[in-house]
């Protein structure tokens, strides 16, 4: 293995990452237990070893929530798992969940020094291990500051809303959760696969937030079962947070998308992730794949989609994408996992219709050929169609899995919050709304973006809030 030596130090570092144990494609697809295996002691303690412990840290730079990274490195290094876990949830109270969804080679990882002259360290993966260190023994509940006799209600149990419920919780604030659904996590829980983000982990980690003290109120519909003026008044709380996510799916808008058999990417992970289509018939909510899935789009969600439908039964998915391979916005692992499980990619490829059959279902999809334009200012190639290249393919389920925009239900029941063209929520540098008292962070402000930056929104609009609810403090004792 390649090696190179820091310098000042004769000691030797290995540029090859240690390779974390994942289920065989042919075994995986087969079932939805979780891919990767997660690293054991022996090969944390060894990837540990890799960090160079830079005297200034770049991979800090990268984390949203500003993790040390170096420092429960070095406890891992040292076998110190106990203090390496203590030091992560200073910062992120959801490391396991980080651990697994979260894009580390384009943030922390990304400004590791190391990976200029080969693989950057695998942040992600010893935060993983020590968070189901810590899981496997029992958590750890930190001592909270006393009671300031401030309430919170924060509206969704995201990642947003769970980040900064902790990190109120802990301040010693009263925090109350409003849930739409019956269980709590958001995306975490109906819109990750179980083989990427298995409920367990979710369950535990949400657990430790109760623990912290934190309540959850499952079946809210804040707009309809309070106003957020209803919260601030009738309900007694001192500030809310909004932390809703994204919401309705967004369709192409072409022809044939109400047949039978096309989806939402929304629809069709909440029905295996939430209602457990997956575990039919045990779970009496199945959901119809047919033989050959098409899956529009190119994200972590269109993956998602794609890998179960494989589960579920197709004999073909095809991820059906208008640009290049390289310009897709999944995660490099998530694409390269696709592939080995058998997913095919259909690049450069607009569907432009649907045709169905005599009763209504999906059976073909027309397509158009694409080619990238020469790159425009912002450097990106533009995709433009190829005169005369449509072709009609065999399909019979299509899952659209384009993005989401903002629920516009608080919106609309929430006179004076102001709100930008798409819907999505105008605040200020600190998370603050246009209303006194009410914040904001997360998809509900940024549109549809990935886990961790929602909870780097939830951690800034808990300091916020903290400051805010001070100074209130102080001005009515005065």
């Amino acid at each position: 293995m390649a090696e190179i030596t820091p310098k000042g130090s004769r000691e030797k570092i290995k540029k090859k990452a240690v390779p974390i144990p994942k289920q065989p494609p042919e075994v995986r697809i087969k079932n939805f237990n979780e891919v990767a295996l997660g690293y054991t002691e022996e090969q944390a303690r060894e990837e540990a070893e890799r960090c160079l412990q830079c005297k200034e840290p770049q991979c800090i730079k990268g984390c949203p929530v500003g993790i040390d990274i170096p420092a429960f490195i070095k406890c891992i290094r040292e076998g110190n798992f106990e203090e390496g876990i203590r030091k992560i949830k200073e910062k992120n109270s959801l490391p396991a969940i980080c651990g697994r969804v979260c894009p580390q080679e384009d943030q922390c990882q990304k400004y590791c020094v190391l990976g200029k002259v080969g693989d950057p360290v695998s942040i992600g993966r010893l935060e993983r291990f020590l968070a189901d260190w810590e899981r496997a023994r029992g958590f750890n509940i930190p001592e909270k500051a006393p009671s300031t006799g401030r309430r919170v209600a924060v509206i969704g149990s995201g990642p947003s809303g769970l980040t900064l419920a902790a990190d109120l919780a802990k301040l010693g604030h009263e925090v109350v959760v409003f849930e739409l659904l019956h269980l709590p996590g958001g995306v975490l829980t109906y819109g990750i696969p179980e083989f990427r983000l298995p409920k367990e982990i979710v369950k535990a980690e949400v657990g430790y937030i109760q623990k912290l003290g934190v309540e959850f109120r499952f079946g809210y519909v804040i707009g309809r079962t309070f106003t957020i003026h209803e919260l601030l008044t009738d309900e007694g709380f001192d500030a809310v947070f909004i932390g809703t996510g994204a919401g309705p799916p967004m369709f192409m808008g072409i022809p044939g998308e109400t047949l039978c058999g096309v989806y939402s990417a929304n629809e069709f992970l909440i029905r295996v992730n939430l209602m457990k289509s997956y575990l039919f018939p045990g779970w009496d909510t199945p959901i119809k794949v047919g033989d050959k899935v098409a899956v529009i789009g190119a994200g972590n969600v269109a993956m998602d989609a794609a890998r179960c439908a494989l589960r579920l039964g197709a004999k073909e998915v095809h991820i059906v994408y208008r640009r290049s391979r390289s310009e897709m916005p999944a995660r490099e692992e998530e694409i390269m996992n696709a592939e080995e499980e058998g997913v095919i990619f259909d690049v450069l490829t607009l569907p432009v219709a649907y045709y169905g059959d005599e009763k209504g279902w999906v059976r073909k999809m027309e397509c158009i050929r694409m080619q990238l334009t020469e790159p425009d200012e912002s450097g990106r190639r533009r995709p433009v169609p190829i005169p005369n290249s449509n072709f009609i393919a065999d399909i019979d389920t299509v899952i659209v899995a384009i993005g989401r925009r903002p629920n516009p239900l608080i919106q609309q029941t929430t006179p004076g919050l102001k709100v930008n063209d798409d819907g999505t929520i105008v605040v200020d540098e600190n998370m603050r709304t246009s209303i006194e008292g009410v914040y904001a962070g997360g998809d509900i402000v940024t549109g549809e973006a990935t886990v961790i930056s929602a909870m780097g929104a939830g951690r800034k609009a808990a300091k916020s809030i903290h400051e805010y609810l001070l100074k209130r403090g102080k001005n009515k004792s005065s």
